[in-house]
């Protein structure tokens, strides 16, 4: 929580020498939360009277509240590998996106997959280099998509922002990794970071059926992966997508709710417990992480 502990003297109104009237003996639980309306646009202006929060089913009293645009660490993994050939135009025109969409606070480093993980850039504030340093990639090597991405949910250690993400430009192909795709998720899971998923399509349509299948089954592990970190995931197949889609994906990221809350139930180590977010209201999307463990 100490990376939190400035927002969250924010969000429950104390002065930062306040912290020690936190109370040591709860847990305070922390749900990012992102709104969409039925276009995909970001909805601004909530406030806690529109949110319940349940845990394990139950409603939740929320503790505190905050819709701010804060600053934020973003971890890009970039597929570059063999299968992204045909798409890595698309891909590049999405990380340029990407940086022209983020604020001067933000930070962001740069994995490249391909046959192993490889870093392209440390965290840097200089996203236009970032961008430059992935326009002289190419695509070539096996794709060890899994890897890449359990390394740089590691790599989140590290940031500076208390908020925290990875955005994910790949085609969802694996064909090369060591860690398994529940490893993935576990760690995924018990990370505070929001995964979105940005799958790279190409406009082929004479694909062989493993291919389709193998495709298929890379689209639902990043659905998996955005869906149970609080993230979004998109399809991207052009350069006019692109820009639409990371727009998206980085106002959400940075124009957020935070609730706090903190659970009734007393601390039991190791049990899974159950984040749900409801709204009241109408034709909008909640996105928040599924749960937490203790």
């Amino acid at each position: 929580m100490s990376r939190w502990l400035p927002l969250v003297l924010l969000l429950i109104g104390l002065p930062h020498k306040a912290a020690g009237q936190i109370r040591a003996d709860s847990r305070l639980v922390l749900v990012p939360v992102s709104v969409t309306d039925r276009r995909g646009a970001t909805v601004n202006g909530l406030d806690r009277s529109n949110f319940t929060v349940f845990e394990d089913k139950a409603p939740q009293p929320i503790a505190a509240f905050c819709a701010e645009d804060a600053a934020t660490s973003v971890g890009l993994i970039f597929d570059t590998s063999g299968s992204m050939r045909d798409k890595l135009g698309v891909a590049k025109t999405a990380l340029r996106t990407f940086a022209g969409n983020a604020n001067s606070a933000d930070e962001a480093f740069l994995f490249t997959v391909s046959t192993r993980p490889d870093v392209s850039s440390a965290f840097t504030s200089d996203l236009g280099a970032l961008v430059e340093t992935a326009h002289l990639l190419t695509a070539s090597g096996d794709t060890a998509l899994i890897d890449t991405i359990y390394a740089g949910l590691e790599r989140m250690r590290s940031a500076s922002n208390p908020r925290r993400a990875l955005l994910i430009l790949s085609d969802g192909m694996d064909n090369h990794s060591r860690k398994s795709r529940s490893e993935l998720m576990r760690l995924a899971m018990e990370t505070d970071v929001q995964i979105y998923a940005i799958r790279v399509d190409s406009r082929v349509r004479t694909k062989k059926a493993i291919e389709q299948q193998e495709e298929q089954r890379g689209l639902a592990f990043l659905q998996d992966l955005a869906e149970n970190t609080g993230g979004l995931h998109f399809t991207i197949s052009d350069w006019e997508d692109a820009d639409r889609v990371v727009a998206k994906a980085v106002l959400s990221m940075r124009n957020q709710y935070l609730l706090a809350y903190y659970p009734a139930q007393p601390v039991q180590p190791g049990k899974w417990h159950r984040i749900s977010v409801k709204l009241n209201v109408t034709h909008t999307n909640v996105y928040a992480r599924s749960g937490y463990s203790e």
